[in-house]
């Protein structure tokens, strides 16, 4: 058993005070309209946003060039040090620190814990970053602005006295911190930002942390953590922290999981894997509830080194689909037993077995993996038996994810896949992922609204091209349609379809893009409906699978459609 942390007890100042019930305010109230935080929005808007300019080469690298943690810890200073009056578990990675952070905190929450989670990006409201208390909704509007207009002063002196160098993110993540101690929460799942030693979340010491978890590494965001793999992991590794345990998801190669394991060894932080040869899981099979996929799993998790834990769940039936998300339950249970396992005076963190179940089971995370039910398919102005999937993959390696479920779960009939991405992304080889995995019939790619406008939105054409490259790389037999045209899309696809023999007998794939008349991608998702229905002819009436995908921004457009209608 590891000693017990000293959670750093204190009198609050003024601004921390709150509520002590366990539920504090957190539950979403019906009704709450955004408009309250307009001068919340506008004071954010002032920030500098390196989601929206990008980030600088080698600011998430523990060097001169990093960012500096120094002005964070002065903006928490006077806000009377939120982040020390909880404990805290600390979650970095490429991949899966979102989905890692979601299942533990439904972990906790089926629990009855009183939780904060703080993660990023968002897909419709900022407020989805900061959830607190027992329904893992976005923070209420009222608590967010009454919140902001309480720390207004202090951010106000802060920002002056570091000469207006604070940045978007970190007012926001000081903000979910004054909240997390403001509403007593019993613990905070923090999902870090980008890398891990120079985020603005790192300001977490020892004192506060139960335990860290590094889900995956991988190449995103190459030159702001370093330039290579190696570099990265490094960075990442900094959440791990003096004498508390650390969870590894992975796999990972040898080298880097090595670079993970030594700095684990300098700090004298138990190492538990979640790739430990004493755990198994696997997928039993695929079935779909209420027009929704789920994947049966059971997981067995037996560790004898560090800290042994041991857990068998049958029948997991996990919302969240592909065998990366098996395995970040995997993750998720491995923190769950390990905070379980932890020396708080008496005892550890009460998790059951039942909790933890029901918390992987009822984690959904909107925009990852999701199907569309059929009424939202037909508010989309889709026939409703078209299935349809949006899912945020933007880098090659999430592409060969996203590649893999879609053959596990695709219906009879033909694939479309609708494209957008942001201009610095590695847009040939998640191409060619797609292409060569889920062999789609029809490709239409658009431009997504990044954040930072314009100047980060890779053209539709541009994107056209590169496909074209990828599919002639691979071999495949591709037709250029063109563009399609807004109101003359059913027409111009009618008589395409019609007057090409390129569709009959061959393993053909279309592929075209928008052009600037066509409004929104929700009109492209339409125009791809109709394109894999007619090239399928009246022989294949099947409706076939539509994918959006590419961008988190892409799919946050479709469902700011739905919530519109």
């Amino acid at each position: 058993m590891l000693g017990r942390f000293p959670v750093a007890l204190r009198l609050h100042r003024s601004i921390l005070r709150g509520s002590s019930g366990r539920r504090g305010l957190s539950a979403m109230a019906g009704g709450d309209e955004e408009g309250r935080l307009g001068d919340f929005f506008e004071y954010m808007e002032r920030l500098r946003n390196y989601e929206r300019s990008g980030v600088p080469r080698g600011a998430g690298t523990d060097s001169d060039d990093g960012f500096d943690l120094g002005r964070m810890r002065r903006l928490l200073r006077r806000l009377g040090d939120p982040h020390t009056h909880f404990p805290a578990v600390h979650i970095a990675g490429t991949k899966g620190k979102g989905s890692t952070a979601a299942f533990l905190s439904n972990i906790m929450r089926e629990q009855g814990y009183n939780v904060g989670c703080y993660s990023s990006p968002h897909l419709l409201t900022i407020r989805e970053r900061i959830s607190v208390g027992n329904d893992g909704g976005p923070v209420p509007v009222r608590l967010l602005s009454d919140l902001f207009d309480q720390a207004k002063e202090a951010i106000d002196e802060s920002i002056e006295s570091e000469n207006g160098a604070l940045t978007h993110f970190e007012v926001f993540t000081a903000l979910s911190f004054l909240l997390f101690s403001r509403e007593n929460v019993d613990i905070a799942i923090v999902e870090a930002g980008l890398g891990g030693a120079r985020d603005a979340t790192h300001v977490i010491q020892s004192t506060e942390l139960a335990a860290s978890v590094i889900t995956t590494v991988g190449s995103e965001h190459l030159a702001a953590l370093g330039g290579s793999l190696q570099s990265i992991a490094i960075a990442k590794s900094g959440i791990i922290k003096q004498g508390r345990p650390v969870v590894i998801g992975g796999p990972f190669s040898a080298d880097i999981e090595q670079i993970i394991r030594d700095r684990a060894f300098l700090t004298q932080s138990p190492v538990i894997s979640a790739c430990d040869p004493g755990i198994k899981s696997i997928t039993k099979y695929i079935d779909w509830d209420n027009g929704k996929p789920y994947q049966c799993c059971d997981i067995s998790i037996k560790i004898s080194n560090d800290m042994p834990l041991s857990i068998e769940l049958c029948d997991v039936n996990l919302k969240l689909l592909g065998d990366h998300q098996r395995q970040n339950a995997v993750t998720a249970s491995c923190t769950a037993l390990c905070l379980r396992d932890l020396d708080l005076g008496s005892q550890g963190w009460d998790i059951s077995e039942a909790s933890i179940q029901a918390g992987l089971e009822g984690t959904q995370l909107p925009g990852r993996s999701q199907i569309l039910t059929r009424e939202e398919a037909l508010l989309l102005g889709l026939d409703g038996a078209t299935t349809v999937l949006i899912d945020g993959a933007h880098t090659e390696a999430s592409a060969k994810t996203l590649s893999n479920m879609i053959q596990t779960i695709r219906p009879e009939g033909p694939l479309a896949l609708v494209v957008g991405m942001a201009n610095d992304k590695a847009h040939f080889a998640f191409a060619e992922q797609l292409l060569a995995g889920s062999r789609p019939d029809v490709v239409l790619l658009t431009e997504a609204s990044i954040a930072g406008g314009a100047s980060r939105t890779m053209p539709a054409l541009s994107l056209k091209e590169i496909w074209m490259a990828a599919a002639r790389y691979l071999d495949f037999n591709c037709v250029d349609i063109g563009t399609i045209s807004g109101a003359k899309a059913p027409e111009y696809i009618t008589n395409l379809v019609a007057s090409s023999s390129s569709f009959a007998g061959k393993p053909t794939v279309m592929i075209g893009c928008q052009d600037d008349t066509v409004p929104s991608s929700c009109d492209l998702i339409r125009a791809a409906s109709q394109l894999i229905l007619e090239s399928g002819g009246s022989d294949d009436p099947s409706p076939g699978l539509i994918c959006v995908t590419g961008s988190l921004h892409l799919v946050a457009s479709v469902l700011q459609h739905l919530e519109r209608h």
